[in-house]
Order: structure tokens, then sequence, then C-alpha cells
């Protein structure tokens, strides 16, 4: 009876130390340090309070910390995290009362009471690679909570340029309804004149409502976009923002040499998306490791007190139970499964090898590609546009022109600022984008997710 109580004793000692793996211990720790600094400490509509600017590291890392969808992917790792202690325990040991009925107030018979105490034990190396499997399976889950903060960061990243874009086009067109209301006053007092047309007057009147009109669309989309970040930040979509800076160039750093095969080894290496499919083949690979064990016998200790022997020395009893692994179809088909899966997972992962590929490949053109149209909108689109405005305002102040070739010099200048505007705001989508493609939060240098 002793010697069945050590051999129990030893078995659920052995479990206990293999709970306490390193392996699972770092990811717990892992867990607990990335649940604390995901963690707002402040409420949201007291955010960015007294702030001036809308800096673009700040808005990452309060959506990096307020959205509930990281914290809905902590959560998760956190659950396969749990799986590990359970898989590698034993099953809780089974006691048993058996007692002789016909004992019960006989003479001739002694009362007999037997009492067993048993303990299911896999086959060596069942426990460890379902161990193993749970830790890939959180590891996945730990990359999935990576990829979550990159995609968000990504977002938030592509709103503010949007913000920024929103605030620059009302400042241009405020800044042309000023210029038009000059206008509009030349048009008027040379009609008082009658040295001017009504048509002038008229004319000015149709294109200060145009520029109305476009500044309540300005104002409607950039509505929108402060709802969208505020939901990102978890905040009640009215609550304020503030403005932006004017120069938003610098502010995701771009890898100082653009060269592909660089760069797409940097993301092969980076990107959390590949190493959770590495968790994941790791997970089928230990599926089909215990697939295979599952050929051999599982154990069941046994050790009892039977009363029922006449002989004090017979009573202890010690023993053990096994399975016949006989039903082979089963345990080929669950084989046949875990390989299945195994080859899947293998096969994803060089398809995602593919896209990033191209994805850092076609960032990097993409990138180019926009710092040479801001270029060109710089040199040869923006300054001759400008001149243009000097002098039809001249012109028309002199009365050389009519109100509609002022106009339309006007509308030349306003597309050439839009479209310097919005080929800032795309060389910053696009800097971002390249981050994405290589698995990175788009953060100028120093700064910390």
């Amino acid at each position: 009876m002793r010697a069945a109580v050590l051999l129990l004793a030893l078995a659920a000692s052995s479990a206990c130390a293999t709970a306490t793996s390193t392996r699972y211990r770092e990811q717990s720790e892992d867990w607990q340090r990335a649940e604390a600094a995901g963690s707002p400490a402040d409420a949201g509509d007291r955010l960015f309070e007294g702030q001036l600017e809308l800096d673009r590291g700040a808005l990452l890392r309060q959506v990096l910390a307020r959205n509930p969808n990281v914290q809905a992917s902590r959560d998760a790792w956190r659950a396969a995290l749990a799986r590990y202690p359970q898989v590698t325990a034993l099953e809780d040991p089974m006691f048993s009362y058996d007692v002789r009925p016909r004992s019960f107030g006989s003479d001739r018979v002694d009362p007999a009471n037997d009492f067993n105490v048993t303990q299911a034990i896999p086959f060596p190396g069942k426990l460890a690679w379902r161990g193993e499997r749970a830790l890939a399976e959180a590891e996945s889950a730990h990359s999935d909570v990576e990829t979550e903060r990159v995609d968000l960061a990504a977002l938030a990243s592509r709103l503010y340029d949007a913000w920024w874009l929103a605030d620059r086009a009302l400042e241009s067109n405020a800044a042309h309804v000023a210029l038009l209301g000059d206008a509009q006053r030349v048009a008027l007092s040379r009609y008082a004149a009658g040295t001017g047309t009504q048509q002038d007057v008229l004319a000015a009147q149709t294109e200060q409502g145009m520029l109305a009109h476009r500044e309540r669309e300005l104002a409607a989309q950039k509505q929108i976009v402060g709802e969208r970040i505020n939901l990102l930040l978890h905040r009640a979509p009215e609550l304020p923002l503030p403005p932006t800076p004017r120069d938003i160039e610098a502010a995701v750093p771009v890898p100082p040499d653009l060269d592909p095969p660089t760069l797409v080894a940097r993301a092969l290496a980076t990107r959390p998306e590949l190493r959770g499919l590495a968790a994941g083949v790791h997970a089928r690979e230990a599926e089909v490791a215990l697939a295979r064990r599952e050929y051999l016998p599982d154990f069941r200790l046994r050790g009892g007190y039977e009363t029922s022997w006449q002989e004090a020395p017979l009573e202890p009893v010690v023993g053990v139970e096994l399975n016949v692994p006989l039903q082979l179809g089963r345990r080929r088909a669950a084989l046949d499964e875990a390989q299945a899966l195994l080859a899947r997972e293998q096969s994803r992962t060089r398809a995602l090898e593919d896209r990033v590929r191209f994805e850092v490949t076609s960032a990097i053109e993409r990138l180019r590609e926009s710092q040479h149209l801001l270029a060109i909108s710089r040199a040869q689109r923006l300054p001759p546009a400008r001149d243009r405005v000097v002098g039809a305002r001249a012109a028309f102040a002199s009365g050389q022109i009519t109100f509609l070739e002022f106009v339309d010099a006007e509308r030349s200048l306003l597309a050439a600022e839009q479209a310097e505007f919005e080929g800032i705001a795309e060389l910053s989508l696009r800097r971002a984008a390249l981050a994405r493609a290589l698995g990175e939060i788009p953060l100028a240098e120093g700064e910390q997710p």
C-alpha cells in the first residue's frame, strides 16, 4: 500500500514539474507585461486634453492601448496559455470502495471492505507532446495579438493622414474664400463705377456659393474621419480631437536604403503573421507526433487494501492496467488527419511568404512613385499656378481680364494646392504601407509602440 501511494505521489509530482516548464512561464510573463502595458490610465473624454496638436505617435500609442480588439486578442492569448496546464496534468485519481453485503450480520463470514485508488498515466511522451501543441498554439495566439496591433496602427496612421488632409483642405478653401472676397469687392466697385459688368458680380456670387458648399463637404469629411479615429480610441464619436501639425512629411520614417531584397528579408523575419504560421506548423508537428504515440498503450496504476483476504499479508494490492491499441483504423485516420493539417499549414506559410514578397516590393514602388509625383507637383505645378493668380489679380483689378478669367486662374491654384496636400498625405500613406508590409508600427525613430 505504501509503495502504491509513493508511486502515485511521484506521478503527480512529475505532472507538476511539467506544468512549470520554462517556456510556459516565459509566455505567461510576456502576457502579464502586455496586459499591464495595454491598460489605459486616463478616461476617453479627457484624452489629448490640453494638447495643441495631434501627434501621430501619441495617437497610435493610445489606439494600441485602448482599442478593444487588442484586448480581445490578448484574452484569446490568455485562453490559449491556460490550456497548457490542463493538457499536461494527469487525470484525477479514482477511489473505489467495495463491500460484501452477505457479510452483514453473519457470524460465519467476517465483514469484507475493499479500498482501491487508481491513477491513469499516459504513455511516456504523450503529455509532453500535448504540452508542445498547447504552447505552440499559445505562441500563434501571441502573434495574432501582434498582427492586430500592426493592423490597427496602420489604420490609425491612415486616418491621421486623412485628418491632416482635411485640415489643410479647409485652410486652403478659407484662403481662397478670402481671395475671392477681395475680387468680388473689386467687381462691385467697377460695376458701380460703370467700368465693370453685372456678369462679373453674378459670377463672383456663384463662385462664393461653390466654395461655401466645398467647405461644407470638407467639414463633413473631417467629421467622419474624426468619428472613425474616436472609434479606434474607444471614445464617443462626438468628442473633439486636436488639429494636426502642418508638417507631417518626416513623421513616418523610411528605411535609408529601399533595396527590395534587403527589405523582403527583413519582412520575412519580422512579420507577426509568419511567426504565427510557424507556431501553427509546430503545433501540427506536435499533433503528428502525438498521433503516432496513440499506437502505444496507456497505463493505469492501482493500489488498494482488500480485507476479504483471510491472510493479512495478502490484503494490500498493487497492480497495473493498460489498454490494448487494437483499433488501428481509427489511429491511422487520426494520423492522416494530423499529417494533412500539417501539410496545410506548411502550404499556407509558403503562400504568405509569397504575398509578403509582393507586398514589400509593391510598397517600395508605390513609395517611389509618390515621392516623384510630389516633387513634380512642387516644382512644375504649384509655382506657375501661384504666379498666374498674382498676375490675374492685378489684371482683373486694372480691367484687363474678366472675372471668369480670374476665377479660372484661382481654380487652378486651388487644384494645385490640393494636389500638393494630397501628395504629402499620399507619401505618408505609402510610408506607413511599407511599414505594414514589414510588419512594423509606423512610429518615428526612438518612439516606442
